[in-house]
């Protein structure tokens, strides 16, 4: 049992706690837990003076920064669920998301990676509003259920808020009745609704309680080994369960400095981790692996690092040999999840040796079970049940019905092999998944989006392998008879309509795609091509 029913208990208890410890850095931004607690606190009666409710939902969608932080606590403690967006997705893709969440407030970063989230959301339209034309794409759809949309920046335009403005009308609200909303949650109550895509390619959100999360983050403390004078780079993005859950959640718990980065930067992550004598890096193994290669690792003090834990991906043995002798790192893990499983399934042990790690993904974590649809020994499909299967998908009790048996099992769509001491190999991916820089990119998802070109009409998409990325996708595309469409054409398109994570790196032209009896597309033929 965890100390916390709540994520509002957990803020509380460690502003108290580790009052006078150091939470957050952020350049020259520092606050301690108690400072941080009194910021959600403030931002959470903001969202009870603009009309938030329990149960309501509450969108982000912004890089990792302290605003995100205190932005989703603040709504999560005034009762709010919580939905993360993708910081890589385009408008449109942003917008399909809000809508069918019925978010009724986002907070929304100005400008991440050259896009300007705020002219996109506006391309989109609001509440009651008809959606613009994007170049090269039909009317985006309304948001009858958005009731504010509040810009994480001192400037916003006429139709929206800036956070301080949003912060400032909260002002009226006593901290009793913050207290008061608190209280009416319950460990059973939706904390957050993590979106993600499945074969179908639609988005699915996977319900989770406060008592899952809670639970399974306390657990991931524990094993990871998580202590109060940590100080954590948190590159993973905060939209996924990793970074905020096994980033900020976790730091709640045991009292480490998070220092926020807003997106992998080889050269910044260096120096971040000199600077602020980092402890901990998570992250997929592009990541490490970027930092042992950079020519200039030499230059900076690495001698902080003391623990990594990674996943996502193929985990080179040599990769964890080269983080303990190279950088020192004394404890390096490996893990599984899914959003469907709150985020974590099994996961090594600090006493596993560097093989296991490298070749497994561990063992199931307290309170789960973990079996393979196969014979012993043989690969099949990876079942998942316990405390931290999701509640089901938002809205959409026939997938939920498809992806939960009747007896609990969470059917992951991802094919492994269970070891004779039951650690976990991932060897396939049942949904056609593949990883692009620790980002899970989905076939169907993309060929989706490429379908809507008016020029395309018919079109797969596959994994290939990167010797950075790991994985990119490659599509094959049958063109509208007559077209001029040129490749370069098609992922200069992809690049406006797409996150750059999902865009084709290459495009074949093909005249038709190869098809069994029922009319499903070899994948594999596809691949033998490549």
């Amino acid at each position: 049992m965890t100390p916390w029913n709540t994520i509002p208990e957990l803020v509380r208890s460690a502003a108290e706690r580790y009052a006078d410890t150091e939470a957050v850095v952020e350049g020259r931004t520092r606050i301690t837990y108690a400072e941080l607690g009194t910021r959600v606190e403030r931002a959470a009666a903001a969202c009870l003076a603009s009309g938030v409710e329990v149960g309501d939902r509450v969108a982000v969608w912004a890089p990792n920064t302290l605003d995100w932080i205190v932005a989703a606590l603040g709504a999560v403690s005034a009762g709010a669920v919580l939905v993360p967006l993708n910081t890589r997705f385009k408008g449109a893709e942003a917008t399909d998301v809000l809508r069918r969440s019925g978010a009724r407030l986002l907070f929304v970063t100005g400008t991440f990676l050259g896009a300007s989230y705020v002219a996109s959301r506006r391309r989109a339209g609001g509440a009651g509003a008809v959606g613009e034309t994007e170049p090269g794409a039909g009317p985006l759809p309304v948001l009858p259920a958005l009731d504010r949309v509040v810009v994480l920046s001192d400037e916003a335009p006429p139709d929206f808020d800036t956070w301080k403005d949003f912060l400032a009308a909260g002002e009226g609200v006593p901290g009793s009745e913050v207290t008061a909303r608190e209280r009416r949650l319950t460990g059973s109550t939706l904390s957050d609704i993590i979106f993600t895509s499945g074969t179908t390619g639609r988005p699915k959100g996977a319900m989770t309680t406060h008592a899952q999360t809670l639970r399974a983050y306390e657990t991931w403390v524990d094993l990871a080994g998580l202590r109060r004078s940590d100080r954590y780079l948190i590159v993973n993005p905060f939209f996924h369960t990793f970074g905020y859950k096994a980033g900020v959640l976790a730091c709640l718990m045991r009292g480490a400095t998070m220092i926020p980065q807003p997106v992998f930067n080889v050269d910044t992550a260096l120096a971040n981790i000199a600077a602020e004598r980092i402890s901990v890096l998570p992250g997929p193994p592009t990541l490490h692996q970027s930092l042992l290669d950079h020519p200039a690792r030499d230059a900076h003090d690495l001698s902080s690092l003391r623990l990594v834990v990674t996943g996502a991906a193929v985990v080179p043995l040599s990769l964890v040999e080269r983080l303990r002798e190279e950088l020192g790192v004394g404890t390096v893990l490996t893990a599984y999840g899914l959003s469907e499983a709150t985020g974590i399934v099994t996961m090594c042990r600090r006493d596993d040796p560097p093989a296991v790690i490298a070749t497994t993904s561990g063992r199931p974590i307290p309170g789960t079970e973990v079996r393979v649809d196969a014979p012993s020994g043989t690969p099949g499909e990876v079942l998942v049940r316990g405390f931290n299967v999701m509640r089901g998908y938002y809205a959409d009790p026939a997938a939920t019905a498809e992806t939960v048996t009747e007896d609990g099992w969470l059917r992951t769509g991802d094919v492994g092999v269970l070891d004779a001491a039951g650690n976990l190999r991932i060897t396939d991916r049942l949904k056609d998944m593949f990883i692009v820089g620790g980002f899970n990119a989905y076939p169907a998802e993309i060929e989706q989006l490429l379908l809507s070109h008016p020029d395309v009409t018919d079109a797969a998409v596959i994994g290939t392998p990167h010797p950075r990325l790991g994985e990119v996708a490659k599509a094959f595309v049958v063109r509208r008879p007559g077209s001029p469409l040129t490749s370069d054409d098609l992922i200069a398109w992809s690049r406006r309509e797409m996150a750059n994570y999902k865009v084709p790196r290459s495009v074949e032209f093909v005249r038709s795609l190869p098809r069994n009896a029922s009319g499903k597309v070899l994948k594999g033929e596809l691949r033998r091509r490549r």
